[in-house]
């Protein structure tokens, strides 16, 4: 089974882009989108062969994630659950037999961590959320979460280490969530590759100087490793200042 997660950063402007080029051609099982921008009935996109599930932010043009899948899932959710969290289209979970799949968008901690607070709420929720399903069945977590883990995961650690995504509270939260029963799959297979990142700023060139941040992921519950069979970052294809990832799972 294969899987893809991008945050197309604004879908309109990918699929102007060869976004639906891209999606026909990789043909996998499920393909994740986040931070689409979009209201509902603003896109219509020909995805024939996939269910389409759309979660839209309340503010126009802001978040929103969207999952298109072959197979119909048992059932789908919108959200957390927590009214304080889910009016800003970040989350869908599909169940399936033998595993839920959740993309989400995570909260950034935007210009001077003026949302850092919510942020840790925000993670403390997600993660609740995310081990109270993984004692029913196994989880598949795929999307932008927003942070760097370590210094190995941005080209200039350094010089960030109070920016937004490479703090030491978010770093210190996503290790409580692999602590909690997940696996980083991009690490499981690569634990020491350096220089390969998932996004770029739009400013200083920084894509083609290679200096990114890899904060876009897929991280599976633990029981699911043998299963793993690889994890990919595909750095070469344009459209946003994201990259698509990619997870090949036997299940």
């Amino acid at each position: 089974m294969r899987m893809i997660s991008w945050n197309v950063n604004g879908l309109r402007a990918a699929v102007g882009k060869g976004f639906m080029e891209y999606f026909k051609e990789v043909d996998v099982d499920i393909f994740s989108l986040q931070e689409t921008k979009l209201q509902e009935g603003q896109i219509e996109l020909d995805t024939e062969g996939y269910f389409q599930y759309w979660n839209y932010a309340q503010k126009k043009g802001y978040s929103g994630v969207a999952v298109f899948t072959k197979k119909e899932p048992l059932s789908v959710s919108y959200g957390l659950g927590h009214d304080a969290h889910d009016t800003e289209g970040r989350v869908i979970t599909l169940e399936f037999e033998e595993f839920y799949h959740i993309t989400v968008y995570t909260p950034n901690s935007q210009q001077e961590n003026a949302r850092l607070d919510y942020r840790m709420a925000w993670e403390d929720a997600f993660r609740g959320y995310v081990s109270d399903l993984d004692e029913k069945k196994p989880v598949i977590i795929c999307g932008d979460l927003n942070v760097a883990h370590n210094e190995i995961d941005l080209k200039n650690p350094s010089s960030n280490r109070r920016s937004a995504g490479f703090t030491d509270e978010e770093r210190g939260k996503f290790t409580q969530l692999l602590s909690a029963g997940f696996i980083d799959t991009y690490r499981f297979f690569y634990p020491d590759a350096t220089g390969n990142y998932s996004w770029w700023s739009y400013r200083f060139n920084a894509r083609k100087n290679n200096a990114g941040w890899r904060i876009d992921y897929y991280v599976v519950s633990e029981r699911l490793k043998e299963r793993l069979v690889d994890a990919k970052i595909h750095s070469d294809i344009m459209g946003s200042d994201h990259c698509p990832v990619e997870l090949a799972i036997k299940l």
